[in-house]
């Protein structure tokens, strides 16, 4: 077995000669307005953020800790995974809707069922509702900001997507810093209500944002979907051979993928060598991206504090809001530059480095517990800071933007569906077995998951495809063959030349024609 294949990249991008070099997301009104309302899409991933380090950051508040009778292992597994549970619950309808009905109207019906379950009395009750209303909406946004942006932009915003996970893990942290004073139940209630803050904003302007154009183009809607595309990648110019370009490449690669999926459902997941192949690398990074060591930080931050001698309420929820905001900064600093480095080099780097600072957390977790050393518990906070730095750079960007630019068009949504299923599997297994194996064994529990990072670091070796500087359906295409990617790639490029010999004919006699 060799390396992990190099696609073709950079120049030989068969749109990269179509990209005007003087529109910029900065100086281009409908840029400018098409990134505010990806914008719109990218807080569904701050809400899921926000209950991350909520719970956090609850388990460090006295109140709630009183509230619900010092909660441990089983119990406050619980209480963390059911969220996740509910999320299961709604995984099975989810993709039907965001195919069916719309990326928009997913997004909508996710936010109105979060809204009122901040009304629910019981605790548990509220975290499952928002959990199965998250799912729709986190189903379906990532798919409409990978298909809206402008495709020098598509990356970078895609991986902004689950990078902003920690903009809501920042809020979260830091309000529950500043009401863990309150002497009531107020000290966790109010952080726990304001987790439907950003679903209030969606539910009033989801409508305005525009649709997929790949999702029009699948139900027949394709004069809507060339005019969004004109509108704001070429300040309403269809004849702009980039629009050209785009709307044929999208047709083309529905049109092909629609003659496989008319026969089968789901089963075309694991119908052929390409697709198993793509969903080989989607359910491990789903579990990679949890079970790198990072879930005992991101749910039981506490746990690994006492561990170490850090027991102050301050110092815990502190440290927490800090680590909250070191984590945006590395992660959109790497969404930026994965057209430029590459995923594959990411992802790689990013392993080996985790796989060393998890490495020293365990050591120094291991000192503090022989010989009482203060200087090791320190050491530890500084682990993890670094090793988050590295997780930071790959996982917390890719693993949404590679999942879902793998993907053909056909099986998008359920392949996205099926990835968000793995971590919600692999996030309860964390959550019930996390706080029991720390209570057994403490620091010996890290042993195994640097055994499991060293797995991590073969797999995205051998396995993991660079797909860099590439459109939607040229990197599908690579699972497939370079015959297919080619063959979508011609058939853009060649409808778009034809065109202009056409003339004013009319739109769907120059499609033929091509």
């Amino acid at each position: 077995m060799g390396a992990g294949a190099v696609a073709n990249s950079g120049s030989t991008s068969g749109y990269a000669h179509l990209i005007d070099p003087n529109r910029k997301w900065h100086n281009n009104k409908r840029l400018i307005a098409l990134n505010a309302w990806i914008l719109l899409l990218l807080i569904t991933s701050s809400t899921n953020g926000y209950d991350g380090s909520m719970m956090n950051g609850l388990q460090s508040v006295d109140q709630w800790r009183i509230y619900f009778n010092n909660p441990s292992g089983g119990k406050l597994g619980l209480l963390n995974a059911i969220q996740n549970i509910g999320a299961l619950a709604a995984y099975p309808f989810a993709p039907y809707i965001s195919d069916g009905l719309g990326r928009r109207t997913s997004i909508f019906l996710g936010a109105t069922i979060i809204l009122p379950s901040q009304s629910v009395g019981m605790f548990i009750g509220a975290r499952f509702l928002i959990g199965f209303g998250l799912t729709f909406a986190a189903s379906a946004a990532p798919l409409l900001v990978t298909e809206l942006a402008y495709p020098t932009a598509r990356a970078s915003l895609t991986s902004a997507y689950n990078s902003l996970w920690y903009s809501g893990a920042i809020v979260a942290a830091w309000t529950t810093f500043g009401t863990f004073r309150i002497a009531n139940t107020w000290s966790w209630r109010i952080p726990s209500a304001l987790q439907g803050l950003p679903s209030v904003i969606q539910v009033a302007l989801i409508w305005f944002c525009p649709e997929s154009p790949r999702w029009l183009v699948s139900k027949g809607r394709n004069e809507q979907a060339l005019e969004t595309l004109a509108y704001y990648h070429a300040d309403g110019n269809r004849e702009d051979p980039l629009v050209k370009y785009e709307y044929e490449e999208i047709r083309a690669a529905i049109d092909l993928d629609r003659e496989v999926a008319a026969k089968i459902g789901w089963k075309t997941l694991f119908s052929t060598r390409g697709n198993l192949k793509r969903v080989r690398i989607i359910l491990a990074l789903a579990f990679f991206s949890q079970w790198s060591g990072n879930g005992l930080v991101s749910y039981y931050l506490n746990r690994v504090f006492n561990t170490v001698g850090i027991t102050s309420e301050l110092h815990q929820l502190l440290i927490n809001g800090i680590l909250q905001i070191w984590n945006l900064f590395w992660a959109l600093a790497a969404s930026s530059m994965v057209e430029r480095i590459g995923r594959r080099v990411l992802f790689i780097t990013s392993t080996i480095g985790m796989i060393c600072f998890f490495i020293m957390q365990t050591v120094c977790s291991a000192i503090y517990a022989q010989n009482n050393n203060k200087g090791a518990g320190y050491a530890v906070i500084a682990a993890i800071f670094l090793f988050y730095m590295f997780y930071d750079i790959a996982y917390s960007p890719l693993i949404v933007t590679y999942t879902v630019e793998i993907l053909p068009y056909q099986l998008r949504a359920k392949g996205f569906v099926l990835f968000n299923f793995a971590i919600s599997l692999s996030l309860i297994f964390n959550q019930y077995v996390n706080p029991i194996a720390l209570d057994a064994i403490g620091w010996k529990y890290y042993i195994v998951y640097i055994c499991w990072l060293a797995f991590e670091l073969v797999f995205v070796y051998f396995f993991v495809i660079e797909t860099k500087n590439r459109t939607l359906e040229e990197t599908a295409a690579l699972f497939d063959g370079e015959e297919v990617a080619n063959q979508l790639a011609g058939t853009a490029g060649t409808a778009a030349v034809d065109e202009k010999d056409y003339g004013s004919s009319s739109h769907d006699e120059k499609i033929s024609k091509a």
